[in-house]
């Protein structure tokens, strides 16, 4: 069975991470896949190296990236065309750029032949996978509303399956925004190679040698694109506040950015001009792992997510999490245990409910002062990623969605 397997661009991330995975794991014996991608713009950092390693060769559509472009129309031809050479069993498209040009083209190849005249379109099979969504905190109420609606309209006349990374994440797209039917839809959680995570390194090696600390300053790190859905300035406004806070018990702690984006330079000026003392951006750092094992916390202030990596990660090296409570996240948390002021402490981590800086960072506070909670969310955290989102796991589902589509 062929697999055509199309993303709009290999940017560091989850998603990149996600396709190249399932690439290598299906083929064998039974799959051959092929990956198709976009370019990565300027300003995002090109994660094609991780296909490289995992012997993996896109075939690239230069016109294809992630903005609204009169090239869309070159790259619906282009794929249109790939499509019609490789002539695959299944489409599977990741992220809405792909998605919506990717399965226009699949339509164009199902219905474009001779043969449709009478009844007989070409028989092939059309999956789609929401990394996150643009239904909210992304664009404006008629932009939003277009988007919602090129979706309805693919997903009623163009997909076989829509995949969805979590429960939460189904009750959004289908049950609250409408699109597609219970029946189309499968939660299948992202998996990763947890191989890695499995044995924490000495935190020395990793990045709090390069910081201005001691032993005794817990580090609360972010780990991500700086984009604005990662909300970045909530981060930074809990970092102001926790540092002024008038409270002699409260444990030193330094803030940490890791990762890069066209924000950076903005966010390091809006530092400055909040006298925040205590915090370091650091980049993007290929020693990942031991970047999760320095880190005491692990904090995520966005604004809407599907499931983020960086909280997978972070549980899987055995690091707590303190989030806001949007898309999968809520997957990850877990059940909410107790509430307090304004924030949850949830089975596998502290939920914060709003976005606020005075609310997440009394959730920050509460957890830095609690050592044994911090413990227990450490072992809740780091069981459940490795029951739930291995890569072998993975790979194992979408293989079963793909026999069911034969």
């Amino acid at each position: 069975m062929k697999i055509l397997r199309i993303i709009a661009r290999l940017n560091v991330g989850g998603p990149a991470r996600h396709v190249v995975w399932l690439t290598k794991g299906l083929n064998d014996e039974e799959f051959t896949s092929i990956l198709a991608a976009g370019t990565v713009p300027s300003g995002e950092e090109d994660m094609a190296y991780l296909a490289k390693e995992n012997g993996v060769e896109p075939i690239f559509i230069e016109a294809m990236s992630r903005e609204l472009s009169p090239k869309d129309i070159v790259s619906l031809f282009k794929i249109y065309s790939l499509i019609r050479r490789e002539k695959p069993n299944i489409i599977h498209t990741h992220t809405a750029k792909a998605g919506t040009v990717g399965r226009s083209a699949a339509f164009l190849y199902r219905w474009f032949t001779p043969a449709a005249l009478i009844g007989r379109p070409r028989r092939i099979a059309v999956v789609h996978t929401f990394h996150g969504h643009v239904f909210h905190s992304y664009y404006g109420r008629l932009k939003t509303s277009v988007f919602v609606l090129i979706e309805k309209l693919l997903a009623r006349f163009v997909t076989d399956r829509i995949v969805v990374i979590s429960s939460q994440q189904f009750n959004e797209i289908h049950s609250e925004v409408g699109i597609g039917s219970k029946e189309q839809f499968a939660v299948i959680p992202l998996g990763i190679d947890l191989a890695p995570f499995s044995a924490r390194p000495n935190s020395a090696d990793g990045i709090r040698g390069l910081l201005p600390v001691d032993s005794s300053t817990l580090l609360v790190g972010f780990v991500g694109r700086l984009t604005e859905i990662k909300n970045i300035p909530l981060f930074l406004q809990a970092a102001r506040a926790y540092e002024t806070a008038d409270d002699p018990t409260l444990p030193k702690a330094h803030f940490v950015i890791v990762g890069d984006g066209h924000l950076r330079a903005s966010l390091e000026a809006q530092s400055e001009r909040l006298g925040i003392r205590n915090i370091t951006f650091l980049g993007n750092r290929e020693e990942i792992e031991s970047v999760y094992a320095a880190l005491d916390v692990v904090a995520l202030t966005s604004l809407n997510e599907g499931t983020p990596l960086s909280l997978i990660e972070a549980m899987a090296s055995g690091t707590p999490i303190i989030s806001t409570m949007v898309g999968g996240v809520v997957d990850l948390l877990g059940t909410a245990r107790e509430k307090m002021d304004g924030f949850f402490v949830c089975e596998r981590g502290i939920g914060i409910d709003g976005g606020e800086s005075e609310t997440f960072v009394k959730g920050l506070i509460y957890l830095l002062k609690n050592e044994r909670l911090r413990e227990v969310l450490t072992t809740r955290g780091s069981e459940f990623v490795r029951e739930n989102y291995s890569k072998d796991r993975l790979i194992a589902d979408i293989r079963q969605l793909y026999r069911q589509l034969a």
